[in-house]
């Protein structure tokens, strides 16, 4: 699948991900007896590179970075509200895309680089820029295949479908269909049949 793709400096490309990994490898909460970011960060570059199996070296990094070190900035940090909500995102966006550029700078890529990467930790110009669009996609995914039956379980239907209902409005096709092969449980595809349906 990627055994065409070369980076620039394989040396600068390889640290990056060792040093991205050696990050999310801190994480103290685990996912099947791993650490979770450490997981959703290979979860989420397989997605990535299934959807785009030429992606380029900045989103590559990107896919390896999107929620670097994300335990460090719990939800209940901030007020438990929808605006409290929507203000622990942002802020956890700029947080992954300053702690990305660190370490990109760190192991010798250019600022060109390091602002790519970010641009896209950030899903600038989405949907307009392609990259971003695929990584959107590939974060959707993730969510359907390993998230969304937990989401299920602790939310209400109509909460759940709506969250449905964002996540597909944001997909493309080639998305959709992949995410219309994954594997659910009766009440999950009930559910997402319904979100499908309105």
């Amino acid at each position: 699948m990627t055994e065409n793709f070369q980076p620039r400096d394989k040396n600068k490309f390889d640290a990056a991900l060792q040093k991205f990994d050696e990050a999310n490898s801190r994480d103290p909460n685990s996912e099947t007896g791993q650490p979770r970011e450490l997981l959703y960060a290979q979860r989420l570059e397989k997605w990535v590179l299934k959807l785009a199996p030429n992606a380029n070296e900045a989103l590559r990094l990107a896919a390896r970075c999107q929620h670097i070190c994300r335990w460090e900035i719990p939800r209940n940090s901030y007020p438990m509200t929808r605006a409290g909500y929507l203000k622990w995102r942002a802020d956890l966006k700029k947080f992954h895309a300053q702690k990305a550029g660190e370490i990109l700078r760190g192991v010798g890529y250019d600022e060109e680089m390091v602002h790519r990467v970010q641009d896209l930790n950030l899903k600038k110009n989405f949907p307009n820029d392609a990259e971003t669009r695929i990584l959107e996609d590939a974060l959707c995914l993730v969510f359907l295949e390993f998230q969304f039956a937990d989401l299920a379980a602790k939310m209400d239907d109509e909460k759940t479908i709506n969250a449905l209902k964002k996540s597909w409005q944001k997909m493309t096709e080639a998305a959709r269909a992949e995410a219309l092969k994954l594997n659910y449980g009766e009440r999950e595809k009930s559910l997402l049949e319904r979100a499908l349906k309105v």
